[in-house]
């Protein structure tokens, strides 16, 4: 196996492996910022309490012109994670479930696919065959369904899928599931002049099709893991195709470096929810001034899930210890959100 085929197993493919076994058991509109900042409460569905307190105490520090604390709006840099962040990522991550599904509608259009591991695995359940398959099987379903056309056409199959995919428990859009308190703590941060960006170890290209229109952040503000392209022309038609190589995995220490290249400023914010995001948060906060490192932990088994230290999706262990002596504020969902997604008001 290559060194690239190994980083990307080692970190993102090891995730999404877990969560592929898992998946072989058995639409939100245009984001309007204007409905949290009509309201006097700038996060209405927060609870009072210390993680709400802190993000509303802090933001008024950095932007009270003349403070002690106060931040230029061009330091203003924002960054979130997004699966287990931003939306559900339970039972599995949702770009695992697309692949699942792409894998096994390709087996339908070739037929000769069902004949061969790990296409066979994934197409029959079969979770003892696919797992001894190891890394080389997960790095082979990964090409398949990621490559082998252009950009374009890509962003066209995620945009068919994400119109007609249910989320399994909810029976809802997979862009249904994003959490309310997030979306209105994007539209606080956007507000008082924060520039926000994703910084996730999910696909760039996977994220740019439907991240715009859910949470206000544009494609060039996103940050993630990321294929190999070749760029083709032909008959003065240029095109970018993806090819079955990673090229760079925005997940874990491999956040920090996507932040420095594609951003470019340390951030002065910083949210995730698991171990993949902890060495953002230490970018993020181990330095001079004000800073605010931020954990989601799911602890709301009822409305949505309760996972932390032992979950194979999204794992929140180190972070979690890390967060008292950091001074990272952990949102408790259960105890801190009123509701957790936007069909919760309805």
């Amino acid at each position: 196996m290559s060194t690239t085929a190994r980083s990307w197993s080692r970190r993102s493919l090891a995730a999404l492996g877990l969560g592929l076994l898992l998946a072989l058991t058995p639409a939100l509109g245009p984001f309007d910022a204007s409905v949290a900042l009509a309201q006097t409460d700038p996060l209405p569905s927060w609870n009072d309490g210390k993680a709400k307190t802190a993000i509303l105490d802090f933001v008024r520090r950095v932007t009270t012109q003349g403070g002690a604390d106060y931040v230029p709006v061009e330091e203003r840099v924002a960054t979130f994670d997004n699966d287990g962040t931003l939306w559900s990522e339970q039972p599995m991550y949702v770009q695992v479930v697309f692949a699942v599904d792409r894998l096994k509608e390709m087996a339908t259009a070739n037929p000769a696919l069902r004949d061969s591991q790990p296409f066979k695995a994934v197409v029959e359940g079969d979770r003892a065959a696919l797992a001894a398959l190891g890394e080389k099987g997960l790095l082979a379903i990964i090409a398949q369904t990621h490559s082998g056309m252009t950009v374009t056409e890509f962003e066209a199959i995620v945009r068919t899928w994400l119109a007609t995919a249910r989320h399994p428990r909810f029976n809802q859009p997979y862009t249904a599931l994003v959490y309310q308190p997030m979306l209105e703590l994007l539209a606080f941060l956007k507000a008082n002049d924060f520039k926000t960006f994703i910084v996730s170890g999910g696909g760039i290209e996977f994220m740019r099709p439907w991240v715009p229109a859910a949470y206000g952040i544009p494609p060039e503000r996103i940050v993630g893991s990321s294929g190999k392209t070749l760029f083709k022309l032909g008959a003065d038609k240029p095109v970018i195709e993806k090819l079955a190589a990673v090229e760079f995995v925005d997940d874990g220490p491999g956040k920090p470096i996507g932040i420095n290249r594609f951003i470019g400023r340390r951030p002065l914010f910083a949210a995730g929810n698991s171990d993949g995001d902890l060495e953002m948060l230490q970018w993020t906060t181990l330095d001079s001034g004000p800073r605010f490192g931020l954990i989601v932990h799911h602890t709301d088994a009822a409305r949505e899930w309760a996972y932390d230290r032992a979950s194979p999706v999204g794992r929140l262990d180190k972070a979690l210890d890390e967060a008292p002596r950091r001074g990272w504020t952990v949102v408790d969902m259960k105890s801190d959100w009123k509701v957790v997604f936007p069909f919760d008001k309805k």
